[in-house]
C-alpha cells in the first residue's frame, strides 16, 4: 500500500513535468485532487500523511490524477470554485469564474446603494458567479441574469439557492431577446471577447470550457457591439454599463460606447495593470 505522503509527492511531480506548474502549484492541486478524492480537507491530509492507503482509495486519487494530468481543469473535477470569497458550482456547462471577473463585480457593487431597491442585468450569466454574488452583497437589488444555455441556466439556479439569493431571477434568452420594455439602473456582462482563431482556445483550461462562451467573431468583438448597441433602451437615465474585455480591447471598447452615445466613458484595470473592465453611463 502506498503512504499518503509519497502520493502527494508522485501526483505533485507528475502535475509539475505535465502541465508546467511550479511546485508549490503543483502540490496545491495535487492535496485538492487527492483530498476531493478521499472526501477529506487539506488539513486532514497534512495530518495524517503517514497513513497507507487502500487499494481503492488509491485508485480514486490516482483516477482523478489521470484527469488533471491529461488537462482537464481541476474546477470541473472537482466541481467548484471559488470567486468573491464565494464558493460556486461548476460544470463543463459553463466558464470557469476567474480573479479577473472579481473586477467587474468590484466596480458594479460600487455603482449599487446598500439601502437602493434597484434592477440589476447580468447578461451571459453562465454559473451565476457574478449575478447570485451581487445579489447576495445587494440584498435589496432585484438581480436578473440571463444566459442561452439551459444547462447554465440549471448550475446557475443551484449556485443561487446555495447561497440564498433569494432576490436572483433567471431566464434563458439571447442577450437582451425577452427582455423587451425592460429598463435596469445596472447591466453587467462578461461576454465571450476571444477572437474566433485565437490559438489559446486550444490551449490548456479553454480546450475543456464552452466555446460560445470564450469566442465572439474575427476580433472577440461582435457579441460586445450586440451588447453596447441595445444596450441604452434598457437602461434608466443615468444608468451604467458595465463589461469585461480582452486585455487589448479598452481602446475599442471605449469607441463603441461613446458612438452608443454613452457618456462617462472608461476603462478600469486590474491588479496587474490591464484594462480589464470597460464602461459608460446613459445620460441622464
Amino acid at each position: 500500500m502506498t503512504v499518503l505522503a509519497r502520493l502527494v509527492l508522485q501526483a505533485s511531480r507528475d502535475l509539475s513535468a505535465a502541465l508546467g506548474l511550479d511546485s508549490r502549484e503543483a502540490r496545491i492541486e495535487a492535496q485538492a485532487l487527492l483530498g476531493h478524492a478521499l472526501g477529506q480537507p487539506r488539513s486532514w491530509l497534512l495530518a495524517h500523511d503517514t497513513d497507507e492507503l487502500s487499494p481503492d482509495r488509491e485508485q480514486r486519487c490516482r483516477e482523478l490524477l489521470e484527469r488533471r494530468l491529461g488537462g482537464e481543469p481541476v474546477a470541473y473535477i472537482l466541481g467548484e470554485r471559488e470567486f468573491f470569497g464565494l464558493g460556486f458550482r461548476v460544470t463543463p456547462a459553463v466558464l470557469i469564474p476567474r480573479p479577473d471577473t472579481e473586477l467587474l463585480v468590484e466596480l458594479a457593487l460600487e455603482r449599487i446603494p446598500q439601502d437602493a431597491a434597484v434592477r440589476v442585468l447580468d447578461l451571459g450569466t453562465g454559473s451565476g458567479a457574478v449575478a447570485v454574488t451581487l445579489a447576495k452583497l445587494r440584498p435589496r437589488a432585484q438581480v436578473v441574469g440571463v444566459d442561452a444555455s439551459a444547462p447554465a441556466l440549471a448550475v446557475a439556479a443551484e449556485n443561487g439557492r446555495r447561497h440564498g439569493a433569494a432576490n436572483l431571477i433567471l431566464q434563458q434568452g439571447d442577450w437582451f431577446s425577452g427582455l423587451e420594455g425592460e429598463r435596469f439602473q445596472l447591466i453587467v456582462s462578461n461576454p465571450p471577447y476571444i477572437a474566433a482563431d485565437d490559438a489559446h482556445l486550444g490551449q490548456g483550461d479553454l480546450r475543456f470550457e464552452p466555446a460560445s462562451a470564450l469566442a465572439s467573431g474575427p476580433d472577440g468583438l461582435d457579441d460586445i457591439r450586440r451588447i453596447v448597441a441595445a444596450a441604452p433602451e434598457h437602461l434608466e437615465a443615468g444608468g451604467w454599463l458595465l463589461f469585461e474585455h480582452g486585455w487589448d480591447q479598452a481602446p475599442r471598447c471605449r469607441k463603441l460606447l461613446a458612438a452608443s452615445g454613452f457618456t462617462e466613458v472608461g476603462s478600469a484595470a486590474d491588479l496587474a495593470g490591464t484594462e480589464r473592465v470597460s464602461y459608460g453611463r446613459r445620460p441622464a
